[in-house]
């Protein structure tokens, strides 16, 4: 994969200067139209594929356990992927055994995340992981990530895993407040949000999208979801010392460096799992 092409970079900034918050939604689609997608990488992040790999202790598999440890088919767990595009990353969940639900505004990209989730070569593309026994259910829904016009379609919210990867980047600042306190409110009291932070090199006040974002937004973000940050002359999130969390906070339990991820965040791009805080 390569980097966001220049032109493209220029494209997809200004196609979005002086629009506002909760007009940007039919933009992207606009952007699919004209065929300026830097952020479309053709394949899941290999990031994303890694974290599962290797934090299974913590997501604990694809299925619900019972109060005897049993497991059931009904009982598998269900996954979402805001922002999906064209749905690998959904299609890779699916593969590690969970129901995974894409949500797009963009017709045009869940077109194609459904036009791909019809091909028969999808089992090959994205063969069964991790001793996943059978692939888990991939559906694509046409929604606002903000509002609950999704959830009859994807059996509820409280998902177990929640995952972020470009979704919070393509955002305006100001909806940062709202993104984590819809994560906290999505995310059941026992599931994980996987976030793949990017991009994390490039300085916030250059604008965006994708917006410069750092580990330390994540943190005042989810330390109580819906507030809003506070923010330097350069545009980096400021530590809050207050110390005190919301009950509705979301707690770190791992971040490291990706080893693997794509090629436009290689050597800076970060996973973190949060969870809500345990009593």
């Amino acid at each position: 994969m390569t980097s966001f092409p220049a032109g493209d970079r220029e494209k997809l900034r200004d196609h979005f200067v002086n629009i506002a918050p909760d007009q940007q939604a039919k933009h992207w689609n606009e952007m699919w139209e004209k065929k300026v997608t830097p952020w479309d990488r053709g394949a899941p992040n290999p990031a994303l594929a890694d974290a599962l790999n290797e934090k299974g202790d913590v997501f604990g598999g694809p299925f619900q356990q019972g109060k005897f440890g049993e497991t059931a088919p009904s009982s598998r767990k269900r996954a979402l992927v805001p922002g999906c595009g064209k749905g690998y990353d959904v299609f890779l969940l699916t593969a590690y055994g969970y129901d995974a639900y894409g949500l797009d505004t963009s017709p045009l990209a869940l077109e194609a995340a459904n036009a791909s989730a019809q091909q028969s070569d999808r089992d090959v593309s994205y063969p069964l992981r991790n001793g996943a026994e059978e692939r888990g259910e991939a559906k694509f829904v046409a929604a606002d990530f903000f509002t609950d016009e999704f959830l009859p379609e994807t059996g509820g919210g409280q998902f177990d895993v929640i995952y972020d990867y470009t979704f919070l980047c393509a955002l305006p600042p100001a909806l940062r407040p709202r993104w984590s306190k819809r994560m906290s409110q999505l995310l059941s009291p026992a599931g994980h949000l996987i976030c793949l932070e990017f991009p994390l090199l490039k300085p916030p006040n250059t604008g965006g999208p994708p917006h410069g974002l750092s580990g330390e937004l994540y943190e005042q973000l989810f330390k109580s979801p819906g507030r809003e940050v506070q923010y330097d002359q350069d545009g980096y999130a400021r530590k809050d010392s207050s110390g005190e969390q919301a009950d509705d906070a979301l707690e770190r339990i791992a971040r490291w460096q990706a080893e693997r991820t794509h090629d436009v965040g290689q050597g800076s791009d970060h996973v973190s799992i949060w969870r809500h805080l345990q009593s």
